[in-house]
């Protein structure tokens, strides 16, 4: 809805502005613009909008996208590959034996020192479906559902520590200041559903190492950066109405406000007071489109004993559940992240043993219903799903005192994740790590090959997604990456 709280002169003034600062600041958008004014394309999705909402822009895919939206869970302490995924009979037969010295030399561990014990797997492991891919115990649910998803497992990262190594899962750089890949994602896409977010940021189980960074905007427009939600409570902090404040009034004074923000924007030119007050606007529609959406009481039965939620709780399950319904509301990338993945075994039955697989009969269940319910749905094939952590763990065992516990310590030289939907093969497995799950020997995809391979389902080439800032142009996949195309349908 376009805001009409300039006088004449003022609006063709502030219009002359905006187009200089995107003249100056956006060209690479400029000729995708031009393409949508002359073929009636609406940037917005919905009515002529004005300057003010012209900063929430979006662009044109380079090319056919196989993907409209993006769920993204997100295991973050770095599940083990080698009690889940990563099959590893040789590895078994040198349980307890001492690690060849050769594997240690020059590498980077978080805790590791010393000669330390080699340790096999703590699960079974079985072959499942027609791909005859290997799942262990631990995921008896999504063992079912093998012939939906692609594999990869050999990924791979140069960092070793969580929260660098979640930013660099998500934004790309190791470092505070770069955009997430859901801002990236929105940036380039925007949002099907103008009263909801973008980029939406459901959390299980404690917040990510990295903090807020991990969904942040960096140098985008802040109107880009996720917006967390909540399975439990009010849906988005102070979103609710205070005491004594109706919607008119709420209204009367975003109004005011927006009032104030336009005259300061007059006088200082700076594009971001547009994208505050476009801000305003859309927390105003978030108050009616939100908690709508993010209320699962409505589902029936069936559906809360396939996901196994509880509505009011604040749990990976329900998160599932309302990561479909916000794709079916049209929002373009929704992040989970769950934290209870760093299975170092500090004690008995908290390592690969017993936390992990305690986290994984938290998850199992919810993930698969995700998988199956957007299928029914027929909202897979327009769904990607990615899942993994931000690295793997080591085939060595981590006993930081002595103390004979099952635990493993970081490692970014291995790890599986595995994705479905989007124009991703089914029943298929890219990448092969060495007979003790330490390094990938083939089918190698590094981060920002994972990166680029979401961006081009999307309908995007990752080299000219860019922004300018700071004298250059950034991109999510910063100088590296390519397309995994052995996994593309």
């Amino acid at each position: 809805m376009a805001m009409n709280i300039f006088d004449e002169a003022q609006y063709k003034k502030a219009e002359y502005n905006t187009r200089r600062h995107f003249l100056k600041k956006c060209m690479s958008g400029l000729g995708a613009t031009a393409l949508a004014g002359l073929s009636g394309y609406d940037l917005l999705g919905g009515a002529s909008a004005s300057p003010v909402e012209n900063t929430v822009t979006k662009l044109l895919p380079h090319f056919a996208p196989k993907a409209k939206n993006v769920i993204f869970l997100h295991m973050a302490g770095a599940p083990s590959q080698l009690e889940l995924f990563d099959y590893k009979p040789v590895l078994n037969q040198l349980d307890g034996k001492d690690c060849p010295p050769s594997l240690m030399e020059g590498k980077k561990f978080a805790f590791l020192k010393g000669i330390p014990k080699m340790l096999g797997s703590q699960a079974v492991f079985n072959r499942h479906g027609e791909s005859g891919a290997y799942v262990s115990d631990y995921l008896p649910n999504f063992a079912k559902i093998v012939d939906e998803v692609t594999f990869l497992k050999a990924v791979h990262t140069e960092e070793f520590n969580h929260a660098p190594a979640q930013l660099f899962m998500h934004t790309g750089s190791p470092r505070l200041g770069r955009p997430s890949m859901g801002s990236w994602v929105t940036y380039g896409l925007g949002s099907e559903n103008q009263d909801l977010p973008g980029f939406v940021v459901l959390v299980s189980g404690g917040e990510p190492s990295a903090g807020k960074s991990v969904y942040g905007s960096g140098f985008l427009p802040t109107i880009h950066q996720g917006v967390q939600c909540r399975s439990k409570g009010d849906p988005v902090l102070f979103l609710s109405n205070p005491d004594d404040i109706n919607s008119s009034l709420r209204k009367q004074s975003i109004d005011a406000i927006n009032k104030i923000n336009q005259q300061e924007y007059l006088e200082s030119k700076d594009p971001e007071i547009l994208t505050r007050i476009a801000q305003y606007e859309l927390a105003y529609r978030m108050q009616t489109a939100v908690p709508e959406v993010m209320n699962i009481d409505d589902e029936p039965a069936w559906v809360h004993e396939m996901y196994q939620t509880r509505p009011g709780e604040n749990s990976f399950a329900n998160n599932c559940l309302l990561a479909r319904r916000l794709v079916e509301k049209g929002v373009r990338f929704i992040q989970l992240f769950d934290r209870r993945w760093d299975s170092h075994g500090a004690g008995p039955g908290n390592g690969v043993d017993g936390a992990l697989k305690n986290a994984c009969k938290l998850i199992d269940q919810p993930m698969t219903a995700l998988i199956q319910d957007l299928k029914q749905r027929g909202l897979l094939e327009e769904t990607l799903v990615v899942w993994g952590g931000e690295f793997g763990r080591t085939p060595m065992m981590e006993a930081r005192s002595g103390a004979d516990f099952k635990g493993r310590d970081h490692n970014g030289d291995a790890f599986t994740m595995w994705m479905a939907g989007g124009g991703i093969k089914k029943g298929y497995t890219h990448g092969e790590t060495d007979e003790i799950g330490f390094a990938g020997v083939s089918g190698r995809v590094h981060v920002h090959d994972l990166q680029a391979t979401i961006l081009h389902q999307l309908g995007f080439d990752h080299e000219k997604l860019t922004y300018h800032f700071q004298g250059r142009d950034f991109r999510l996949t910063d100088v590296h990456g390519k397309v995994v195309k052995e996994i593309l349908t």
